[in-house]
């Protein structure tokens, strides 16, 4: 079996580009981090036989303080990328993830504000709830083989020890929200309404309300949409409840009514879990109303509100990836429309 691009990479820093750093840039590579960290789906060890078609090669990420990154970066790339070999174990160097060099180096705060929308970890809870979880991802994932400042070890340790708890009780309770009041509830009065339309849109974003809720109990960051699924499977206390609930919900064979059954199947065992976990206090059984439907979640939602600090209470918590998409519209924009269509893979037909 190959090795993981991730395994070449590593050994490809460590035999080939670290030398030529530590002897042409020692004081630069002391204040700077290496590894693979950031997006695509190698770094969480997901890649494929599809995984190649685009952006596919050896790729070492690197970050420096952003002064350093201004005064030195395109210096230290021009120096070196010439010195890396075209190939090493059998990949593209030039054809990876780094823009076609091997090495990508960025400014560390640039690639925070990149990512969760701040150039430091989070230092309170806005700060918190305004960074979207995939993104705290890309910061946590991967390998970090050198960082000698221990700059982006501090900030990637104290994101990988999860949310506070004020900060995920609050983001519990947008999910009950957005599952029970913009999921089930929608669903049933789009069924009523002989919308499929919207039954469809509703349906498709409550089973993934519901997923994200149960890494939210199991206190583990969603990854984006493409892997959600197969890290669900690792769920070590939800997954087991929920799955069967979920499989058969996504089913295209499986009628409207029964969808909405199995939402309140998905409902009951999140709740079962507020409970046990001690988030919300048991309460009596609850039950489905004939217009409005089953909105269980959305109990929990206002009793967790009632437990929060009142600067929590009016805060929606970001959830999705606004900030990567605001950097990666500036990356799009600074191509050759050729070039981005071969990265699409666009031919003529």
């Amino acid at each position: 079996m190959a090795a993981s691009i991730l395994a070449v990479s590593r050994q490809f820093f460590q035999e080939i580009l670290l030398p030529i750093l530590q002897r042409d840039f020692a004081e630069e590579t002391a204040q700077s981090a290496f590894g693979i960290f950031g997006y695509g789906s190698e770094v969480i060890g997901m890649e494929d036989a599809y995984s190649s078609d685009h952006h596919w090669g050896v790729r070492v990420n690197a970050v420096m303080p952003d002064a350093l990154y201004r005064a030195r970066g395109q210096t230290i790339a021009q120096a070196v990328i010439p010195q890396l070999p075209e190939h090493f174990q059998g990949y593209d160097v030039r054809a990876g993830f780094s823009g076609g060099t091997g090495l990508s180096i960025t400014g560390l705060e640039s690639y925070l504000k990149t990512t969760i929308g701040i150039d430091h970890a989070p230092q309170s809870d806005a700060e918190w709830l305004a960074a979207p979880e995939e993104d705290i991802l890309h910061l946590v994932n991967g390998e970090l083989w050198l960082d000698s400042s221990g700059r982006f070890s501090q900030i990637r340790s104290q994101l990988q020890g999860y949310y506070p708890e004020p900060v995920r009780l609050r983001r519990i309770a947008h999910w009950c929200r957005y599952f029970s009041g913009m999921g089930s509830y929608a669903l049933k009065r789009a069924l009523l309404r002989d919308n499929e339309y919207y039954a469809t849109i509703t349906f498709a974003r409550s089973v993934r309300w519901a997923v994200q809720l149960a890494f939210m109990l199991e206190k583990e960051y969603c990854p984006y949409d493409k892997w959600t699924y197969a890290f669900f499977q690792r769920l070590p206390r939800l997954y087991a409840p929920l799955a069967p609930w979920v499989d058969e919900a996504l089913r295209l064979a499986t009628p409207w009514p029964r969808k909405l059954e199995l939402l309140h199947h998905m409902a009951d065992v999140l709740d079962h879990f507020l409970v046990a976990d001690g988030i919300i206090r048991p309460h009596p059984a609850f039950a489905e109303h004939p217009s409005s439907g089953y909105r269980l979640l959305e109990h929990a939602y206002a009793e967790i509100l009632h437990q929060l600090p009142e600067t929590l209470r009016g805060v929606v918590p970001v959830w999705e990836q606004v900030h990567w998409e605001a950097n990666h519209s500036r990356y799009v924009a600074g191509l050759e429309l050729p070039v981005w269509d071969e990265l699409l893979n666009l031919r003529p037909a």
